[in-house]
């Protein structure tokens, strides 16, 4: 999927609730697919960083700053012109839309859509990471899941992040050959 025009170039968003995945399967998910890589998670002020940290859940005022930084990363074109892979809770559909308004064309979601208890046994191991186990339920509760939405992905069973980027390369593929869109 490179040498890709403005005309076809993707951005994708690897969204779910944190502990899903999101960040190792995008990461592997962009090497495959020879885009650059984002972890969303950079790009969130210190301020909401420390109160994820102090086991506080982020309200949409927080997060409004964020997503927008989120969306014009992913169509910012001059720095990502062969597109991207960003890894993203975009939890509700408010959030998904003003993701999509601010990026632009090609922007595919993908989902990755593991159970609570999968998550709440990942984030009891998860080492070095601003957002503690505690908020698991907070997550789960915002999340509004994209059934329906235009250009999104679902995976479930997401366990190995290997498999399940390869799995996701080869959909997108099939995606964009029945689209007509270049490989």
């Amino acid at each position: 999927m490179t040498d890709q025009s403005s005309d076809n170039r993707i951005a994708l968003v690897i969204m779910g609730v944190s502990g899903s995945g999101k960040t190792s399967v995008g990461a592997l998910l962009a090497g495959l697919l020879d885009l650059d890589f984002v972890d969303g998670d950079d790009l969130h002020p210190a301020r909401n960083v420390e109160k994820m940290h102090a086991g506080h859940p982020l309200d949409d005022d927080d997060r409004a700053p964020w997503l927008d930084r989120v969306g014009a990363t992913l169509g910012n074109r001059e720095a990502h012109p062969g597109g991207v892979a960003m890894a993203c809770s975009a939890l509700k559909r408010s959030y998904r839309d003003r993701i999509r308004a601010a990026a632009g064309p090609g922007l595919i979601f993908v989902f990755l859509d593991v159970d609570q208890a999968e998550v709440e046994r990942r984030m009891a191991v998860r080492l070095n990471h601003f957002m503690p186990a505690s908020l698991v339920d907070s997550q789960f509760g915002t999340l509004e899941r994209p059934d329906g939405e235009p250009d999104v992905i679902f995976v479930w069973e997401v366990g190995d992040a290997n498999g399940t980027a390869r799995t996701v390369a080869e959909r997108l593929k099939q995606r964009f050959i029945e689209s007509g869109r270049p490989s």
